[in-house]
């Protein structure tokens, strides 16, 4: 079996359509995951999959890239509080419609709600929080997080939503839990959300090749009301934003015309 029809296998055993993501680099780190398995060949390891359930479920966690922090990048957070939320909520109302895409271990859809926490009542506030991952969105769920993730979150939000646990780990509290709804989608395959005020999806496209990144802006787009944001990770500027239907805001937010 050659990496072609191992592509093929995949996408019938998973949804997952590895034709979008950049050949080389997602080739590399499946070609590790399986020698790390001690398997030698393609055809082996998905018999392997297709019975072991355990090691299904690590190879999806393997193929979608879960890096995540709480107020990654604080500047553009800043952006997306002093210039963003305020103009949403004056034209829109209280009652905004967000989408975390890609939110992997929740760390971003749980900023999201705590930022917007400084303007309203947790009651106001519904996040829907999305990834093809099933394992980080359990994790994300669970509400416990390393010290390490909550290094750039404000001061007064880590002491007012967080509650140590042993030595380093920390855990959401259940007020902010609530406030976000996690479910599992497919950004290449599964229809999106509609009528959104704010979609957040960062530090994600980077994996995906031009064709299947333009086709997903294009979507965002779509899902989009007019006048509301695409907040995109620090290596993702969208550079035919005018062709797609956005004016650029600040750089990583764009709006839909």
């Amino acid at each position: 079996m050659d990496y072609e029809q191992f592509k093929a296998q995949v996408y019938v055993l998973t949804k997952i359509d590895l034709n979008s993501y950049k050949e080389k680099q997602m080739k590399r780190r499946i070609d590790s995951l399986i020698a790390k398995n001690n398997y030698s060949e393609y055809s082996e390891f998905i018999q392997a999959i297709k019975t072991n359930a355990e090691l299904f479920e690590e190879f999806v966690n393997y193929l979608t890239i879960n890096v995540s922090e709480f107020w990654r990048n604080p500047d553009q957070w800043k952006i997306l509080e002093e210039d963003v939320i305020p103009v949403l909520l004056k034209n829109k109302g209280k009652t905004l419609k967000v989408w975390s895409a890609a939110c992997s271990t929740g760390d971003e859809p749980y900023s999201l709600v705590m930022l917007l926490s400084r303007y309203m009542p947790l009651s106001d506030i519904k996040i829907l929080a999305t990834d093809i991952d099933k394992q980080v969105l359990e994790r994300a769920v669970s509400g416990l997080y390393n010290e390490k993730s909550l290094t750039g979150l404000p001061k007064d939000l880590k002491e007012k939503f967080f509650t140590k646990v042993g030595l380093s780990n920390y855990q959401i509290s259940e007020d902010i839990k609530k406030c976000v709804i996690f479910k599992q989608h497919n950004l290449l395959k599964d229809a999106y959300p509609e009528q959104l005020d704010l979609i957040v999806c960062r530090n994600v496209l980077i994996y995906f090749t031009d064709d299947a990144k333009l086709e997903i802006y294009k979507k965002f787009n779509k899902s989009l009301k007019t006048g509301g944001y695409l907040f995109v990770g620090s290596t993702e500027q969208i550079i035919n934003y005018k062709d797609i239907n956005y004016s650029s805001f600040k750089s990583f937010f764009y709006i839909k015309n």
